[in-house]
């Protein structure tokens, strides 16, 4: 029986190593490695890292990324220019997935006729606040005062502590009051993750996590109870007094941001939201009225606001192209960024 044990234990560690080799040898997305290295409220890559980022089993759209001299996916190195556009926001301003000439920050430097440089300063998995720590960043270190910050519709709620998209400030759900939730730093296990070829593909590829098995495998889901989840699922009219919460979030995490920019330097405040892609629901759900509503005290508030969902739906007209990546990933493709980016550059000119 031992010696049974030993055989299989063997064969799962050779194919363990035929696997980590194979894997070498593809473009598996590799460890970004990031961390607060220039500020205590950034999330950067160490400064020159590179990496590899691909999407699903697949290995599709596999994109090597460069980091600049600040920790930033950019084209540029970032130093003192006035002249300069900072674009802000989270994975769809970095835009892994895309060519580099195809991202954000490339085609609106072309809109903008190659006179001015653009600066992306895109943190994936980051939300509004977070916006606001890296327009103050940019105006502190590189005297930039246009900024272009590239928006979903959930940033404000995505703001709020624990909704698995904060860096460092955020607001309590509860309270609506502002906190500091640093990410912790990493385990050992996946620092030893890190390094391994096979880790990345299980992690990053298959999205892979044994808690979730365990959950899986001790938990049974009848068909009746599958019906049910549907059936809950069905958009209904949002009550006045979730509406009314939603926009007491809001109004907070907009006067935090707000609090947080430093507007006397700021010249142009440009804000580009992404939106339905096929249109709003009808009747519009409480998702829709949250951003409905951040698009109205933002502009309230000064800023240049373009709601993307007009541009879609003008595209749309003319065009049957989608705008997605792909079904597979909801990021903006080339096109998307493209009508993104010139409402932008509307506003810069």
């Amino acid at each position: 029986m031992a010696r049974r044990l030993l055989s299989f234990l063997a064969g799962l560690a050779a194919a363990a190593v035929i696997a980590e080799v194979m894997l070498r040898l593809l473009p598996v997305s590799t460890a970004t490695m990031t961390g607060y290295y220039h500020d205590p409220d950034l999330l950067t890559y160490p400064s020159g890292h590179t990496w590899t980022m691909a999407t699903g089993w697949d290995l599709r759209n596999p994109q090597t990324l460069h980091a600049n001299n600040w920790g930033f996916a950019a084209a540029h190195d970032f130093v003192p220019d006035a002249s300069a556009v900072a674009l802000v926001g989270d994975s769809y301003v970095e835009a892994s997935m895309l060519a580099p000439g195809d991202r954000p920050a490339a085609q609106l430097e072309a809109l903008l006729g190659g006179t001015r440089r653009v600066y992306a300063l895109g943190t994936p998995g980051t939300a509004m606040l977070d916006y606001a720590q890296r327009i103050r960043f940019a105006s502190e270190r590189f005297q930039i005062r246009d900024f272009v910050v590239l928006m979903e519709g959930a940033d404000a709620r995505q703001a709020l502590c624990g909704s698995g998209n904060v860096v460092s400030r955020c607001l309590d759900p509860a309270t609506l009051q502002p906190r500091i939730v640093r990410q912790p730093p990493p385990s050992l296990w996946a620092r030893i993750a890190r390094r391994s070829a096979l880790a990345q593909y299980l992690m990053s590829q298959l999205r892979f996590k044994p808690a979730t098995l365990v959950k899986a495998t001790f938990t049974r889901t009848p068909p009746e109870d599958r019906d049910a989840t549907a059936e809950r699922s069905r958009p209904v009219v949002p009550a006045p007094q979730q509406v009314q919460a939603k926009r007491a979030m809001v109004d907070a995490v907009v006067a935090e941001f707000l609090a947080t920019i430093p507007r006397d330097a700021v010249r142009r405040l440009v804000i580009v939201v992404d939106g339905q892609r096929n249109g709003p629901a009808n009747p519009p759900e409480l998702a829709d009225l949250e951003r409905a509503y951040l698009i109205e005290r933002l502009r309230q508030s000064g800023a240049i606001v373009h709601d993307l969902e007009l541009r879609y739906a003008e595209h749309a007209v003319h065009s049957e192209r989608s705008l997605a990546v792909g079904p597979y990933d909801g990021h903006l493709n080339r096109l998307g960024v493209r009508l993104a980016m010139s409402a932008a550059a509307e506003s810069l000119r």
